[in-house]
C-alpha cells in the first residue's frame, strides 16, 4: 500500500480525498506521488494514514437493514451518529473545495459560483437543523421510549406536541431537497466538464454522495422515525 499513489486511492474511492486533504496532501496536481513519499515529505505518520484509508475502504454500505422495526431511541442514535456526523464531517471539506473551484474556475464556469452559494446556504441551514433535532426533538423521542419502558408519566414538552417540531423538520427537509435539485441541475447531474481537474471531479462526486446520504437521512426521519414518534406520543393521551 505504501507504494500506491495518492491519485490511485482517490480514483478508486473519492471519499479518500477528504483524508488526504486533512493531512495537507495534494491529491490533485501531485497525485502521482506514493504514500511513502508524501508521508516523508509531510512528516505524516504512515501507519496512521494507512489505517484511516483501510478503515474507509472496508466500510460496508447499509444493505437490507429494516429500520422499521428498530426501537425509536436506537434509530435516533443511529441517525445522529451516522448521518449527522457525516454532514458535520463533509461540510467543511466541500466548502473548501467549492470555494477553491469558484475562485479558480468561476470565470469559465459561472455555474460554480451559484453552486458554491447554494452549498454555503445549505451548510448554514443544515447545521442549525441538526442542532434542533439533537437538542429538542431526539431527546423527547428518547424520553417517550424511556417512559414507555418504565411506565412513568411523560412530561408535556414546551413545544406542545411532537407533531410541531416534526412539521418544522419536514418543512426544512423540503427546502434542502429543493436546494440540491438546483445544485444537481447546475452541475449537469454532477458531471464535471471535459477540462475539469481532479479537484473538480472529486468535488462533484462528493456533492453527489452528500445528496445521496441526505436522501437516506431524510427517508429515515420522514418515513420511519417521525411517523412512529407521532404514533408513540398518542399512547400517552
Amino acid at each position: 500500500m505504501i507504494n500506491r499513489t495518492v491519485g490511485s486511492f482517490v480514483a478508486e474511492d473519492f471519499r479518500t480525498a477528504a483524508i488526504f486533504n486533512r493531512y495537507g496532501i495534494d491529491f490533485c496536481c501531485k497525485g502521482g506521488r506514493t504514500i511513502e513519499e508524501v508521508c516523508e515529505k509531510k512528516s505524516v505518520n504512515r501507519e496512521e494514514l494507512i489505517g484511516e484509508l483501510e478503515r474507509l475502504l472496508t466500510q460496508q454500505a447499509e444493505n437490507n437493514i429494516d429500520f422499521r422495526h428498530w426501537p425509536l431511541d436506537l434509530l435516533a442514535d443511529y441517525i445522529e451518529k451516522t448521518h449527522h456526523r457525516y454532514v458535520e464531517e463533509k461540510i467543511p471539506v466541500l466548502l473548501q473545495f467549492l470555494n477553491k473551484l469558484s475562485r479558480v474556475h468561476g470565470d469559465r464556469h459561472p455555474e460554480l459560483i451559484e453552486i458554491n452559494e447554494l452549498f454555503i446556504g445549505c451548510a448554514a441551514e443544515l447545521s442549525q437543523h441538526l442542532k434542533k433535532e439533537e437538542l429538542v426533538l431526539f431527546p423527547f423521542i428518547r424520553k417517550m421510549v424511556s417512559s414507555t419502558i418504565s411506565g412513568q408519566p411523560l412530561e408535556t414538552p414546551h413545544f406542545g406536541t411532537v407533531q410541531n417540531p416534526v412539521a418544522m423538520m419536514m418543512h426544512e427537509h423540503d427546502g434542502e431537497g429543493e436546494r440540491f435539485r438546483k445544485i444537481a441541475e447546475l452541475s449537469n447531474n454532477y458531471t464535471p466538464p471535459a477540462d475539469g481537474c481532479n479537484t473538480y471531479k472529486v468535488t462533484y462526486a462528493m456533492l453527489k454522495e452528500f445528496e445521496d446520504d441526505l436522501h437516506k437521512h431524510i427517508h429515515l426521519e420522514n418515513n420511519i422515525l417521525f411517523p412512529s414518534a407521532i404514533v408513540l406520543e398518542r399512547k400517552f393521551e
